[in-house]
């Protein structure tokens, strides 16, 4: 393959001089830009799909508005890439998503062009309203526009925004829909549908913008036209579509990959100073053939040759977590009718699509809705079914309320699969399962199980299956230790009992999940020094295994806690209060993450950074 030749994109440094191209130069710029996201995230990866299907809406947004003075907002932040490399960061965009690099997602502390900080989806609407509140209350000329789209309209988050967006008309933000049908797997939900037949009135929309680009030179004629239009669509249309009866007025749909009509149409609708949104349509990893042909796995697909797509992967004996779940969850279900499974969103990054592809109607994707996918499988349980829920720890934060009042306060049996529990990696502070055994471990009816190994989860699944409280299960993202599970007889694990995996006499190591087995190798370094450390798989993080605990600390001068989570309120301060309230005076030190956010990097470094690797276990056991 010829190498690719670029004109204008190391020319432009921001968005001022973007705005130095004429109208007609702006599909070869953005051609250059997906040429250019596909390079960088061949060798480093990212969420490709996504950007490389917005890269013409941010060029029409930064072309048309005075950014960063007007302001835009990225919905699900891995849409912006193409952001990214307009506003300033083309050569530090080797480094996304690295140690010390730029973010993956927008960060408001990297660039003045990043309005909000956005990881997490569906916040782009409350948050763009709030800015353009402000500048209403400031006295601002301000202009401000959120991007929302990867499924997340349909988060609850976007809705209520919306409709409070809506009910003042004086409010100058326009929404634009990046409707590309999907998330990160195919969107579900009646709204999607709703959305894929909204293009019964094209031929009107059409004519509509062709009219508005026409007269974008008469402003008065123009605003005369949308006048009358606006009194005839309500008055024969009767708020014909979702969007108009949230008081906001619909433009659409547009052909989201056509940068020259996206310019045209962003110009007429900025003259416009009330709640406004444009149905853009999108193709998610357009321009790159690989990525069209399997959306999921495209969507972060690793390291992959840039000339054939060829996916580059890492070769493992041991399982991926997330496959264990996903196995055990299909025999569970085989075994016992009353299993279902419950995902928002993530079938196949939780690995639910083995069970979706045997057992359909027993699985239910409830599209990017966390607290609905609580109180659903809260609903399923309480007429006898045993949902197993699966979301990732990060994510899992959006359905606390729905976690206490509708499961917990209940003791109903739901199953929560914490996926991606502990430090995730690249993704960064807002993906990372920092917190979860700290915000369940307060919350009463709940037990918390942390698997050590794929044996141990596959057993905590069958263990949670026979409880009738709540029970969750959090777990890492990525492979296991490579023990035998697959296939293997289920075993019952006694809830709140620990197990010893390695003998000792100077210290006593608590590991919770699967830093036992750093644990064991800190340890065994130990010894080579002269240092006895005995080692305990805890199992559980609630409730804990007293008695073994009381009893190590009679036995031990020193006991060391190493947990992937938040100390504040972690197992570790459970195990020093547990020791307090019993007049116990054994030294304990806490290993885990510090009272703060932790940024993006491998696993690896970010586990050093935080003094809980394998050589941050030996130096606490040595100290």
């Amino acid at each position: 393959m010829a190498k690719f030749e670029y004109k204008y994109l190391y020319n432009i440094d921001s968005p001022a001089d973007l705005r130095k191209l004429s109208i007609d130069e702006l599909p070869r710029y953005c051609e250059e830009v997906r040429q250019y996201i596909i390079e960088q995230c061949a060798v480093n990866p990212g969420h490709l799909a996504s950007s490389l299907g917005a890269v013409e809406i941010a060029v029409a947004v930064h072309y048309v508005y005075d950014t960063p003075n007007d302001k835009l907002i990225w919905d699900v932040g891995h849409q912006a890439y193409a952001h990214k490399i307009i506003t300033g960061r083309r050569n530090a965009f080797s480094t996304n998503r690295r140690l010390g690099g730029i973010s993956g997602f927008p960060r408001m502390a990297e660039s003045e062009y990043d309005a909000f900080g956005a990881g997490h989806s569906s916040v782009s609407v409350s948050a763009a309203l709030g800015m353009a509140q402000a500048a209403k209350l400031q006295g601002k000329v301000q202009k401000t526009v959120a991007v929302i789209g990867d499924g997340s309209i349909a988060g609850g988050l976007a809705f209520e925004g919306l409709n409070n967006a809506g009910s003042d008309k004086t409010t100058d933000i326009l929404v634009i829909l990046n409707d590309n049908n999907m998330s990160i797997d195919k969107s579900q939900g009646a709204l999607n549908h709703y959305l894929l037949r909204l293009s019964t009135s094209s031929k009107y929309n059409r004519f509509k913008q062709g009219l508005w680009s026409l007269l974008s030179c008469t402003p008065s004629v123009l605003n005369f036209c949308r006048k009358v239009g606006n009194a005839l669509k309500h008055g024969l249309l009767q708020n014909s579509n979702l969007f108009e009866s949230l008081g906001f007025r619909y433009f659409g749909r547009v052909d989201g990959h056509d940068v020259k009509r996206l310019v045209r149409t962003l110009r007429a609708l900025k003259g416009i100073c009330s709640p406004k949104l444009l149905h853009v349509i999108t193709e998610k990893g357009h321009g790159y053939a690989p990525a069209k042909s399997n959306l999921s796995v495209w969507h972060a697909p690793g390291c992959f040759n840039p000339e054939t797509g060829e996916r580059i992967k890492k070769e493992s004996k041991a399982s991926r977590m997330q496959d264990v779940f996903g196995y055990t969850l299909l025999d569970l279900a085989r075994m016992d009718e009353r299993v279902v499974g419950i995902t928002p969103a993530m079938p196949s990054g939780c690995s639910m699509t083995i069970m979706m592809e045997a057992m359909p109607e027993r699985c239910f994707d409830v599209g990017i809705a966390e607290g609905h996918a609580v109180t659903f499988s809260a609903g399923l349980a309480a007429v006898g079914a045993r949902p197993f829920c699966n979301i990732y720890s990060t994510f899992m934060q959006r359905a606390y309320d729905n976690i206490i009042h509708d499961v917990a306060l209940q003791s109903l049996p739901v199953i929560f699969c914490l996926d991606r529990g502990g430090l995730v990696g690249e993704d960064g502070a807002t993906h990372h399962g920092a917190f979860d055994i700290a915000y369940l471990g307060c919350v009463p009816n709940m037990t918390i199980a942390t698997p050590s190994d794929e044996w141990e989860l596959r057993n905590m699944m069958f263990t949670a299956l026979q409880s009738d409280t709540p029970f969750a299960i959090r777990y890492p993202r990525g492979t296991g230790r490579g023990v035998e599970w697959q296939g293997m007889p289920f075993e019952s694990i006694e809830v709140g009992k620990a197990r010893q995996v390695r003998e000792g006499s100077d210290v006593a190591v608590f590991a919770f999940g699967t830093l036992c087995a750093d644990a064991e190798q800190a340890a065994e370094q130990a010894a080579v020094i002269g240092v006895s450390a005995a080692v305990y798989d805890m199992r559980f993080a609630k409730p804990l295994d007293e008695s073994l605990i009381l009893e190590v600390a009679r036995k031990f001068k020193r006991i060391v806690t190493v947990e992937d989570g938040v100390i504040r309120g972690g197992a570790g301060e459970a195990v020093v209060k547990l020791l307090n309230d019993n007049n116990i005076t054994t030294s304990v030190v806490t290993l885990g993450i510090d009272d703060k956010f932790v940024e993006h990097g491998t696993v690896a470094e970010l586990r050093h950074m935080c003094g809980y690797d394998v050589e941050g276990i030996l130096n606490a056991i040595i100290k």
